[in-house]
């Protein structure tokens, strides 16, 4: 089993957010570097209004400008993840893996779809089909209809080995903020929460509950400063 420190770092704003995992991914690569074990990481958050684009995303994709995106209490900001833009803000469960890959003895590739793994079974102790969908990272439902729409985006860093960034799960996520991007550059696929799917408000901290087992589960993880 591999420890990692769990961090629930309740609501924080994206920058500080974005700092903070900075920070730990930079120590933890000088402890690889040192030969010393190091100590995994994983942070869960919960942003104000927030856009963020992907290093290789299209501005294009924000169909607002900055003084409408102040009206709605927004921003918009230039990430160092991959993938395009995408939306973070209340009612949305973010989860930051700082993880070595090597401890885990896994590529990047493997690393998505086990990321992709934890939602999917996630969503489905709450009667919802999580699906992947060809050449398009995230979880999504009703793959291969007009109807298909995604409930979680995903969008990762990887520097000698270790990650940063992670996934945004729409729990409770007011999804109208979506209107205003083509969320992940899509302008033909929708978006959906896990409220408006299943009809009923979803308590967040019973998600994060739910969302470290599936972390133990699949990644073999013991988690230490843990109180869930």
């Amino acid at each position: 089993m591999i420890e990692v420190e769990y961090m629930d770092l309740g609501t924080m704003n994206y920058r500080d957010a974005w700092q903070k995992q900075g920070f730990l991914m930079e120590k933890l690569k000088k402890e690889k570097q040192d030969g010393k074990t190091g100590l995994n990481y994983l942070l869960l958050v919960e942003h104000p209004h927030v856009y963020t684009l992907g290093r290789n995303g299209n501005q294009a994709n924000m169909l607002m400008d900055t003084i409408q995106l102040k009206a709605k209490n927004a921003e918009l900001i230039k990430a160092d993840r991959g993938g395009d833009i995408t939306y973070h803000g209340p009612g949305q469960l973010v989860a930051y893996p700082i993880f070595c890959l090597n401890d885990f003895r896994t590529g990047v590739k493997e690393y998505v779809r086990r990321l992709e793994e934890v939602v999917i079974r996630t969503i489905a102790g709450y009667g919802l089909k999580g699906e992947r969908m060809e050449r398009a990272t995230g979880v999504w439902l009703d793959t291969g209809t007009p109807r298909a729409r995604k409930i979680c985006a995903i969008g990762v860093r990887c520097s000698q080995s270790v990650t940063m960034h992670g996934f945004a799960l729409n729990v409770n996520t007011d999804l109208n903020y979506f209107n205003y991007i083509n969320p992940c550059g899509f302008v033909d696929k929708g978006v959906a929460s896990m409220e408006k799917e299943t009809g009923k408000t979803i308590n967040i901290d019973e998600i994060k509950t739910v969302v470290l087992q599936h972390f133990k589960d699949i990644f073999e993880i013991n988690f230490i400063n843990c109180l869930a």
